[in-house]
Formats: structure tokens, C-alpha cells, sequence
């Protein structure tokens, strides 16, 4: 485990936007509560908490992957229609403490899905 400080920077924030994921005309999330991860020289995260995202519309994969500053990455597909866009999503579900405020949230691959802001 690593911790981020000035060599690898990681920040956490909330994103204060109406934030919304769809694939296949099918919306995964919607919310108002997303985070924005900020980690070194890496493009900035979306992460959205599982409660506002349609768990129905994903299924569990087995891949799992390591990052020595957050833990292990669980990742879910996401089945629109008759297509499923594997690997679409990934999550910490036990980051390590400095991590703790991305727990039981999600993150997509913006290549495989639309993440936009909603405007009223």
C-alpha cells in the first residue's frame, strides 16, 4: 500500500453537477452526488455511488486488478439490449483507508459508455 502525497498526488471531491452514464440509449446512473478523483498526472474520475446506479443493467465479472495507492478493482459488464460491454465499469469495494470515500462507488470507461452533465 502507497500513500498519495506529493510524488503521486490524489485528490477527492465532490463533483457538483447532475452527472449521468448511459449506454445503448439505457441511463446506468444518474446523480447528484458523484465524486471527482484527481490522481496524479491521470485524466480526472467520475466516480458515482452505487445506490444512484442501475445494478440491474450490470453484471459481475471476474476480473480484478491492483493500484497500489486504492486496492483491488472489482469490474462489472453492462448488458444493453444484445450487446454487452464488457469490463465497463470498475470499483473499489474495500480501498485502502486513505481511499475510504470511493467505497460503494463506480467508475466507467468513458470509450464504453456516455457520461454526461444534465442540465435543468
Amino acid at each position: 500500500m502507497k500513500l498519495p502525497g506529493p510524488d503521486h498526488p490524489i485528490t477527492i471531491a465532490p463533483t457538483g453537477k447532475h452527472i449521468r452514464v448511459s449506454a445503448g440509449g439505457i441511463v446506468i446512473a444518474d446523480t447528484t452526488n458523484a465524486l471527482t478523483l484527481k490522481e496524479a498526472s491521470y485524466p480526472a474520475v467520475v466516480y458515482i455511488p452505487r445506490v444512484d446506479a442501475n445494478m440491474d443493467a450490470v453484471s459481475r465479472t471476474d476480473r480484478v486488478t491492483h493500484c497500489p495507492y486504492k486496492g483491488d478493482a472489482n469490474y462489472y459488464s453492462i448488458k444493453t439490449g444484445d450487446k454487452v460491454l464488457d469490463n465497463a465499469i470498475w470499483t473499489y469495494e474495500t480501498p485502502f483507508p486513505a481511499m475510504a470515500e470511493i467505497k460503494d462507488y463506480l467508475a466507467f470507461y468513458p470509450d464504453k459508455v456516455k457520461i454526461e452533465e444534465v442540465h435543468a
